[in-house]
């Protein structure tokens, strides 16, 4: 009798990244096959010719919870669900019947016309609200969908868009709020991002990229937009003998696996910048991984081709030619806010003021509007720090200028805490959220005022509702990652995750964990209070917090110790 022979074992066929260069077309998720359904794009005609007149049950669903976001249309968190229902509810039972909409600025000097229209869309569609995001947008909420025409119209009139401020595209550009006027910038990266916007937007070849696409470009070197992490950055610095250009940073990112961008080492010209925008965020749309969104950041990419096969591709496949090398510039001590009085290049002045963790409203604009024409000024950038610059004032009146900015709450001269606090949504309106943050935040800066009123060094404070670092937790001396946690009854209560020690700049780091160190909502005063007394007591001289917290005993940062300031 012959033995039957044993099966031979099928070869495990590899897996797909969902990766389109590589003939993984077909669509992996539920958003892709979206995507593939219908250009997002094409979900404005929708609203303008259908939902705003029939309302918000006219709405298709897959519209709603995902081509809507193309048009920076979001439905908010409905009223009543706490942060325990965050992850175990779907997310069409925590919609409202009401959306947040974002405005893009991308590095546009906002004139009297554009705060005016920002300002009467808040008071007559979104219940006053408005918040200065770490993106340069003004967010609302309480956007109704029949409402959603006659917004854009005023809004459009004024210059300004939605297009393309959520979902998987090019969200919303930060660029340097003194770009074009500031003493000691490098280049003017104005024309880049004008180029970039007039290529990117309402553009079918990059409206469907794995998922969202971030752009940094300042030419300034206080390094004022972030490039550490965004998708991709242009970073001005200057070559011995072309001159002033950009570097190219590639695949920062923070949210729940951290990273900073990696630098090309090239100089770019201006007038190419736009060239190779487009040749990165090409590789991100070919080559970006689509099957897990988890994993459809372009970070991860760069992470897993190293920096140098990075650059082969963009200049073989996407530039057909090599960039010019360069070495990357150096990086600030602390990255530039604008915040203060500053003489500009053409004897005029800048003032840039801080509101309180970017919560404004629409009566602020408004107001804002009245102070930029009053005076003459050329208008107002937003930073990527929640704040507002205001441009082109007389010498004359700044001093006045600045009274009235800080009598609408805009402050010029804020304290350390005002200044260096930043907080997301939070749990009010947004659907991921776990905790409150707009409001915390705003009290935790009351109290730290009192307690310590005259800190001399800067302390940065963000305050995140959840995992997505939104506020970026791990890039702040104190980065407050929103979860619930038990409070010393064993009551399951607001809180935070604590990162410490964070920052950007010449120090950049993703900030130190305790194991299992987390610190409710209530005692947050008393925790931040006692750490940086504690790194007042134990400091070096000119020792920074984030170079104190690396070092620091555990008991000094758990707040277990009080140390006496000597």
């Amino acid at each position: 009798m012959t033995a039957t022979p044993a099966p031979t074992a099928r070869p495990r066929r590899k897996r797909g990244e969902g990766q389109w260069a590589l003939g993984y077309s077909e669509p992996l998720n539920k958003n892709e096959q979206s995507k593939k359904d219908d250009n997002p794009l094409n979900v404005r005609d929708r609203i303008l010719g259908i939902y705003s007149k029939r309302g918000f049950d006219s709405i298709d669903p897959a519209d709603l919870r995902g081509r809507f976001r193309w048009m920076g249309l979001y439905t908010q968190r409905a009223p009543g669900f706490d942060g325990g229902k965050t992850a175990t509810l779907e997310e069409e039972e925590l919609d409202d019947r009401y959306f947040m909409m974002r405005v893009r600025t991308d590095g546009a000097i906002l004139d009297a016309a554009a705060l005016r229209a920002l300002g009467s869309c808040s008071t007559d569609f979104a219940r006053n609200t408005a918040d200065i995001t770490d993106r340069t947008n003004i967010q609302y909420h309480w956007i109704q969908v029949e409402d959603v025409p006659t917004i854009w119209e005023r809004l459009e009139s004024a210059g300004l868009t939605t297009v393309e401020a959520c979902g998987d595209s090019p969200r919303p550009f930060l660029g340097s709020p003194v770009a074009g006027i500031a003493k000691d910038e490098i280049i003017d990266g104005t024309k880049a991002l004008d180029d970039i916007k007039a290529l990117a937007l309402n553009n079918p070849e990059f409206s469907n990229l794995p998922r969202k696409f971030k752009t940094s470009v300042s030419g300034h070197p206080s390094h004022d937009s972030a490039p550490e992490i965004n998708d991709v950055s242009f970073v001005g610095t200057v070559h011995p003998e072309h001159g002033p250009g950009f570097d190219v940073w590639v695949g920062g990112g923070l949210s729940t696996n951290p990273m900073f961008a990696q630098k090309l080492g090239v100089w770019v010209p201006l007038d190419e910048v736009v060239d190779v925008w487009a040749g990165v965020a090409g590789i991100f749309r070919d080559y970006g991984y689509r099957r897990l969104r988890s994993r459809a950041r372009l970070k991860f990419l760069v992470a897993d081709w190293g920096i140098e096969k990075f650059r082969e591709i963009l200049e073989g496949e996407y530039l057909q030619r090599e960039l010019v090398r360069n070495e990357s510039p150096a990086s600030p001590s602390i990255p530039g806010d604008h915040v203060g009085v500053h003489e500009q290049r053409d004897g005029k002045f800048y003032i840039g003021g801080a509101p309180v963790v970017g919560r404004i409203d629409g009566q602020f604009l408004l107001n804002l509007a009245d102070v930029v024409e009053k005076y003459g000024a050329a208008g107002v950038r937003l930073t990527a720090q929640q704040k507002a610059v205001v441009i082109g004032v007389d010498g004359a009146d700044v001093e006045a200028v600045s009274s009235e900015l800080k009598a609408i709450g805009l402050d010029p001269a804020p304290s350390n805490w005002r200044r260096n606090t930043m907080a997301c949504t939070g749990i009010e309106f947004c659907k991921l959220a776990i905790v409150e943050t707009k409001a915390r935040g705003k009290a935790l800066i009351s109290e730290l005022e009192r307690r310590i009123p005259d800190l001399d060094v800067p302390i940065t404070v963000n305050v995140n509702g959840c995992p997505n670092a939104c506020a970026r937790t791990q890039s702040a001396d104190f980065g407050l990652k929103g979860q619930l946690v038990m409070d010393e009854h064993g009551n399951q209560v607001d809180g935070f995750q604590v990162h410490l020690g964070g920052a950007l700049g010449l120090e950049a780091n993703h900030g130190r964990k305790l194991r299992a160190h987390k610190v409710t909502s209530v005692g947050l005063d008393d925790y931040i209070t006692t750490v940086v007394l504690n790194y007042l007591a134990d400091r070096t001289d000119g020792e920074s917090f984030a170079h104190w917290a690396a070092r620091a005993d555990e008991a000094h940062l758990r707040g277990d110790v009080v140390l006496e300031t000597v």
